[in-house]
């Protein structure tokens, strides 16, 4: 393996997957792929970087072909290329049921988590069933009134509608009740997502710089949802989708924007200006 080029100081490539490096059907194309292929051959360590559950996350890579970090949950979980976990940080017990009752005050809400190795919901969702079947990570049910606390990741919720306005005031009442104590972000516009207040895919990604002696001005960022703020403001250089909601653009106002994930545009990115 040739070092990574000396006329870059980037060295840690980190990606979003969903609306980012991933295909609009949600797989990795074959340019993507080669390109993840020759960035490894270059020396660069490659990054995802998801809101996705780590066992999910390890199918893709094994499809890429490459060693690679995994940072998912949003940062709450982080794994080595060899699987290892490396920082774990989960949303508080006493918290967990508490944010899961201002939710159920609507019915129609998906609630979702993930505790350690698995994906829990409320009810059964036969749209999720079909877009996880490659994988085959399948989630279990769990009782919304009596959620388990222990080894939470992340919870999050969905709207079968995808209404973003309608979660936003959910969004709002979650800030209001539990302000600093959690982190509470849109992953997609129809995905609320709740972590532990320091957990961030920004703060995941420090933490893998400094593991390879590296700092995050080392570190080269895509993404396209509100999870991917911090990440992409840490990092030495973020890159935002061309196709983030406008919420994105504004919270980065100074960040470069590039294509869309339909176009392969960091595939493209990482061609032209690192390879």
């Amino acid at each position: 393996m040739t070092e990574a080029r000396k006329d870059t100081p980037f060295h840690i490539v980190a990606s979003d997957l969903d609306g980012t490096l991933l295909a609009p059907n949600h797989q990795l194309s074959a340019y993507s792929k080669e390109t993840l292929k020759t960035l490894h051959e270059k020396g660069f360590t490659f990054i995802f970087a998801t809101g996705r559950h780590h066992i999910d996350v390890a199918g893709i890579r094994e499809i890429a072909g490459i060693p690679a970090y995994m940072i998912t949950s949003n940062g709450a979980r982080v794994h080595d290329q060899n699987d290892q976990l490396m920082y774990s940080k989960n949303v508080p017990e006493e918290l967990v049921q508490p944010v899961i009752d201002v939710i159920r005050q609507d019915p129609n809400i998906f609630i979702h988590m993930y505790q350690n190795e698995d994906w829990l919901l409320d009810r059964d969702d036969e749209m999720l069933a079909k877009f996880h079947s490659e994988s085959g990570f399948a989630y279990k049910r769990f009782t919304a009134d009596a959620a388990p606390t222990d080894g939470i990741a992340k919870v999050f919720f969905t709207h079968p509608e995808q209404d973003h306005d309608h979660l936003v005031t959910f969004e709002q009442k979650l800030r209001e009740e539990f302000g600093d104590k959690l982190n509470i972000a849109f992953s997609t516009p129809w995905c609320l997502e709740v972590m532990a207040a320091e957990v961030s895919k920004g703060h995941a990604l420090e933490a893998v710089a400094k593991s390879l002696d590296l700092t995050l001005d080392n570190c080269i960022a895509f993404g396209d949802g509100m999870n991917d703020a911090e990440m992409l403001a840490m990092a030495g250089k973020g890159l935002v989708m061309g196709t983030s909601h406008h919420k994105v653009k504004e919270a980065l106002p100074d960040n470069e924007v590039i294509g869309s994930n339909a176009d392969d545009a960091v595939a493209h990115y990482l061609q032209d200006n690192l390879l």
